[in-house]
């Protein structure tokens, strides 16, 4: 996992992979506040970005989720919410397991979770050994703009 803020990429950029870069960039340089909900590509099916809009919920209704085929770069546009992140483990206890249609597998259980507090213009990069559970409320519900860009693993070869 990368935590960062968008306001750094030009310091961050030079030690991240180029296609890490590339999907900072498009967040840094596209007008994201207008861009609607849903997904948009960026390079076809390999790079392409989803927008969403939501209000956070308590962190005991979220499902803890991992991906094997796709890495996430979760970018807060506006509000703030709270990402519980863990190491994937085989002790996790998985709750339902969606990979082959949805490159999601969410888990029931998972160990030592940390809290991201993300807030407008952060940044978290999973990868598939980095399980996360977004779209949590910090302290009280509230108002999410999103934009995760979606990698394919693939690509980093």
């Amino acid at each position: 996992m990368i935590f960062g803020h968008i306001s750094t990429l030009a310091k961050d950029a030079p030690i991240l992979h180029k296609v890490l870069v590339k999907g900072l960039n498009y967040l840094a340089k596209t007008d994201l506040a207008a861009l609607a909900a849903g997904k948009h590509e960026i390079e076809g099916k390999d790079i392409y970005v989803a927008v969403n809009e939501y209000e956070t919920q308590p962190r005991e209704v979220r499902r803890a989720e991992a991906h094997v085929e796709y890495l996430d770069i979760q970018y807060i546009i506006s509000g703030r919410e709270l990402i519980a992140y863990s190491l994937l483990s085989p002790d996790n206890e998985v709750l339902s397991d969606e990979l082959t249609a949805k490159d999601v597998i969410f888990y029931k259980t998972v160990r030592q979770e940390t809290d991201l507090v993300m807030t407008e213009g952060m940044y978290a990069i999973f990868f598939p050994w980095d399980v996360h559970r977004p779209n949590c409320a910090l302290n009280e519900p509230g108002k999410v703009k999103k934009a995760v860009v979606k990698i394919k693993m693939s690509l980093l070869k």
